[in-house]
């Protein structure tokens, strides 16, 4: 290590000590069991990159061989990427659970619906719970031994209603569920959803663990725009609980005709597996953190 590093490097551990809290940072894939390109990049990213932490969407056609990984790989910090659309245009999946239960889920193609908007619209709170408890069911059964519940694209945010089963399901299983704090760090990423600070500060007194800031994207599609904006993500780190959403894919035809967003999930593999992403942690004195240690 240069000297210049070493000395950016315990001046920024001084100042985490200074505050009284370290930087902890949960680096945290979503789409595992999405697609082959997705697992692969998926399991190197928690092997050997430094993805902390994951979530697996249980209704997808390869949800199996990741499952089978993470079976084989219980320490490792899985969740259940709770999902509720089917987005692509040609690669769609189909509810968990019976369609006759959960008819308000399912467009008229016959697959769960595109966007959030429809969800919303269709859906019941009743049919969600019981597509949701399914699909948490169905990871039981695959030997996945989940650390904590998310929601693809924020559906589980879209209605009041929906955020009530996805907290009673989190209590129920008894992990944690991706909820942030509510203070102004976190405003932005909430701008648009019917959750209130007080939904959340009830959340909160009610005992459930909390992201300090919840960082559901950042700028940039190619390797270096995305290279660029994590560089200006690590420095910016605060002491504090951090979670980072990350979308990784290997960079081949597979990823390439299901989704239009396969260069920056190629652009996030890329960097969160190498060495500068390591230095700049460092250099930053920013602590590698999973849910399996928040919900401790």
């Amino acid at each position: 290590m240069l000297r210049r590093e070493f000395l950016a490097t315990a001046t920024a551990g001084l100042a985490a000590a200074q505050t009284g809290a370290a930087k902890k940072l949960i680096v945290h894939a979503d789409d595992a069991g999405m697609c082959h390109s997705v697992n692969m990049a998926t399991i190197e990213a928690l092997t050997k990159g430094l993805v902390t932490s994951a979530s697996v969407m249980m209704p997808c056609s390869w949800v199996q061989e990741f499952s089978d990984w993470a079976k084989a790989n219980p320490t490792k910090d899985i969740g259940v990427h709770l999902t509720l659309t089917s987005e692509w245009k040609y690669y769609r999946w189909r509810p968990v659970s019976s369609i006759e239960k959960v008819k308000g889920l399912i467009d008229k193609e016959g697959y769960i619906w595109r966007d959030v908007r429809s969800t919303a619209m269709s859906a019941t709170p009743a049919e969600v719970e019981t597509e949701l408890r399914a699909q948490i069911l169905r990871a039981e059964e695959y030997g996945i031994q989940f650390t904590h519940l998310d929601s693809h694209m924020g559906t589980l945010f879209a209605r009041p209603d929906y955020f009530e089963v996805y907290a009673k399901l989190g209590k129920e299983f008894g992990v944690p569920v991706m909820l942030p704090k509510a203070n102004e760090a976190n405003a932005e990423d909430l701008k648009g959803y019917p959750i209130t600070p007080e939904m959340l500060k009830r959340k909160e007194a009610d005992g459930f663990r909390m992201l300090d800031r919840l960082v559901t994207g950042v700028p940039g599609r190619t390797v270096a725009e995305r290279r660029e904006s994590y560089r200006k993500f690590i420095a910016q780190v605060k002491p504090g609980v951090t979670k980072l959403i990350v979308h990784l894919a290997k960079e081949d035809p597979e990823i390439k005709a299901i989704s239009n967003s396969w260069e920056y999930r190629w652009a996030d593999f890329v960097f969160w597996t190498s060495d500068e992403a390591r230095e700049l942690l460092a250099q930053h004195g920013v602590e590698l953190y999973t849910y399996r240690q928040l919900g401790a």
